[in-house]
This record gives C-alpha cells, sequence and structure tokens, in this order.
C-alpha cells in the first residue's frame, strides 16, 4: 500500500481517527483545523493513495525556541554569546491510527517531519535542531531510536539539524 503525507485540508476526514490516547484524537478531531487558521501549527496527515480521505496518521511543526543553556554543550558553544533562546522547531504530535499501527507508519510520518524540517531551516527559517516533548515512555523510547537526546528541563527530546542533514 502507497501512501501520501501532505497538509491538512477540509477535504480530509478526520472524524474517525482514533489511535487510543484521548488528547491526541481529540486534537485532529476537533483543534487541528482551528490551529492551522490561527497559524499555530502546520499539521500534516496521511492518508492511503487509495482513499486520499480518511487521516490515518499525523504530524504537527510549528517554531519555538529553547534556552542555550540547555543545548547540549558542543552545540551551545558554536552559537554567538547574543542568543540565549536558540530557534528550534517542534515537532508536536505524531500519531498513527490504532488500525494502522505496527506498520512502521510513524517511521515514515517522522521521517517526513525531520526532511520538511530540515528543507524549511535551509530555505524558510532558522532552526538548530527539532525538538518533541513525548507523552510517554513509548514515545520516549520511539524517538530514542532515531537518535533524540533527552534534554535537562522538562522532559523534552532534541536532535540537531546537523543530524538530520546527514540523513538526507
Amino acid at each position: 500500500m502507497t501512501y501520501s503525507i501532505k497538509p491538512l485540508v477540509d477535504g480530509h476526514n478526520r472524524a474517525s481517527f482514533f489511535c487510543g490516547k484521548e488528547l491526541l484524537d481529540n486534537y485532529i478531531i476537533k483543534q487541528a483545523k482551528q490551529n492551522m487558521k490561527r497559524r499555530l501549527s502546520v499539521v500534516f496527515v496521511m492518508t492511503t493513495n487509495d482513499d486520499d480521505k480518511d487521516v490515518i496518521g499525523y504530524y504537527t511543526l510549528t517554531n519555538d525556541g529553547i534556552n542555550k543553556e540547555i543545548v547540549p554543550e558542543d552545540i551551545a558553544k558554536k552559537m554567538p554569546p547574543s542568543y540565549q533562546n536558540l530557534p528550534v522547531t517542534l515537532l508536536g504530535r505524531l500519531v498513527v491510527d490504532k488500525n494502522h499501527q505496527g506498520e512502521k507508519l510513524g517511521e515514515k510520518l517522522l521521517i517526513h517531519a525531520l526532511r520538511s524540517s530540515s528543507e524549511a531551516s535551509k530555505t524558510k527559517m532558522g532552526s538548530i535542531a527539532v525538538v518533541v516533548d513525548p507523552l510517554d515512555k513509548e514515545a520516549v523510547s520511539f524517538y530514542e531510536q532515531y537518535g533524540f537526546i533527552l534534554l535537562p528541563d522538562r522532559g523534552r527530546m532534541f536532535l540537531p539539524m546537523k543530524t538530520i542533514d546527514q540523513l538526507f
């Protein structure tokens, strides 16, 4: 089966999305379109090419900043002294519908998110890393597999853009 990942539009069916985590289910069903209209985030949805309407996975991207003091030292020391808050891309949510879990679609969504973030950081907006706020231990394990490291703050994880660029 082939999949498509693109920004959320009115024609996408979100009503039947169910991942089993109420916060994430409610977001795509009730809040995602409003956040996009307000330009708080961009929501990318995954559909099958057979259907192209039913959302089977999604992720969000937005701008964020993190204090230089919590960034790994090898990166922080290369930043200008005047930058105390460093620009990052926040991968706010990444989730797959229960009916499609176990098919490695989370990995496909993550790769798409990292590629999009890398491209944007080169041509549209500065960003030194992708940061995630994992919801639970399962999410921490998922991101650790792809090289994200825990930051000494409120449980955020960090993947430098330089590392992401090497992937592509």
